[in-house]
């Protein structure tokens, strides 16, 4: 498969990218709006307009720095305001709508995969269409998996610090809240130093192969797309 134009990669990338930022940051939201903490709602932030989730560094700076170094799109949107004290229940609920975030991920994830299946199915009419379709699909997982896992790993203020925050004793859950402030620094450390590839990686890879079994794809044809895309180097 040859490798596509720049152009190319653009359009594929920034759809699938856009809704999995977007739709991360409307989920917190949104449970937090069932768990009585209304300030998303009120701020207007429960909404999949992307122009009200615009961070210029993490939607705009890092993604265009991501696209010209490692030939995919990778960010983070603004992140929609919580108010803890509003909370119901504000250890418990605080871990869940942190968990809101990677969950919805996950099912953008299942989503994509359902619609190469579909693709798969019924794009035998229209070859050209069905594989820049397919393409997009196949970022579409490759994006959502990575903010998954991404955001899992527990250092705040990464979803998975947030919820290990709330699940750990008071003398260590103030510990660990410390870190927040540079939280983005440990990660962007990681990921220069090689470190973050290699632990996060191989589970990645491993579900990205789930997925690729869930869309009626071998995990062959979807690490050459994703090579295609400029993904891998």
């Amino acid at each position: 498969m040859n490798e596509f134009t720049l152009l190319q990669k653009i359009s594929v990338w920034v759809v699938p990218a856009i809704f999995a930022i977007t739709v991360h940051e409307v989920a917190h939201g949104w449970v937090a709006s069932r768990f009585g903490d209304l300030t998303a709602r009120m701020m207007g932030r429960l909404t999949l307009n992307p122009l009200k989730h615009i961070d210029p560094v993490g939607t705009l700076l890092i993604p265009a720095i991501t696209m010209l170094m490692a030939g995919f799109i990778f960010g983070y949107a603004k992140p929609v305001p919580v108010s803890y004290r509003n909370l119901n229940n504000p250890k418990r609920d605080m871990a869940l709508v942190a968990l809101a975030g990677p969950g919805s991920n996950l099912l953008m994830a299942l989503f994509w995969a359902l619609w190469i299946r579909l693709v798969v199915v019924f794009g035998d009419s229209f070859p050209n269409a069905s594989l820049f379709l397919i393409s997009i699909g196949i970022a579409g997982i490759f994006v959502n998996t990575i903010l998954m896992v991404i955001n899992m790993i527990p250092i705040p203020p990464l979803d998975g610090g947030r919820v290990l925050v709330e699940l750990l004793p008071a003398k260590y859950s103030d510990l660990l809240a410390r870190l927040e402030p540079f939280g983005f620094m440990i990660l962007i450390l990681l990921l220069f130093l090689g470190i973050l590839g290699k632990l996060v990686g191989p589970l990645i890879m491993a579900l990205m192969g789930w997925f690729s079994t869930v869309a009626g794809v071998s995990d062959q044809v979807s690490v050459a797309f994703l090579y295609a895309l400029g993904a891998f180097h």
